[in-house]
């Protein structure tokens, strides 16, 4: 089990990312207050803090996790990547749309090397099937198919 350990939003492309307590997810549309709210299926990117470090490690350079963009960072992996996955993050319901790629603006914003030290690092895009609140320090559960 692994729990939820820093939740970022930003408000548009290209502005900084800032960190919250609680974000209300709603199904359907993403993340109030995020720049991919109202998209069709990019609702919220997951990212492991494990997976993080192991890039920072090989980059030789820290990782902030709200750096890299994603939304919901975990204490620990594995992130699911399989399209039809599931998760619940407190009462929300989350379904893997796909693996994240690493922006190339990375190298600019955490150093040179950072987008190749993110590959298959970088996360993994999720759609809301459920709405509700996701807080700091909820437990993240895998949901099995006949759920």
């Amino acid at each position: 089990m692994t729990r939820v350990v820093e939740i970022h939003i930003a408000p548009g492309s290209r502005l900084p990312t800032r960190s919250v307590p609680a974000v209300e997810a709603e199904a359907g549309r993403g993340l109030v207050g995020d720049r991919y709210h109202g998209t069709k299926h990019r609702h919220v990117t997951i990212q492991a803090r494990d997976e993080l470090d192991l890039a920072a490690a090989d980059l030789g350079a820290d990782i902030p996790s709200g750096a890299t963009r994603r939304n919901i960072t975990l204490a620990h992996g594995p992130v699911p990547t399989r399209p039809g996955e599931r998760l619940r993050i407190g009462p929300v319901l989350l379904e893997v749309v796909r693996v994240a790629a690493p922006c190339r603006l990375l190298d600019d914003w955490i150093g040179t090397g950072a987008a190749s030290a993110l590959r298959r690092r970088a996360g993994t895009a999720f759609r809301i099937l459920e709405s509700g609140t996701i807080a700091v320090g909820d437990e993240v559960v895998p949901v099995e198919d006949d759920e």
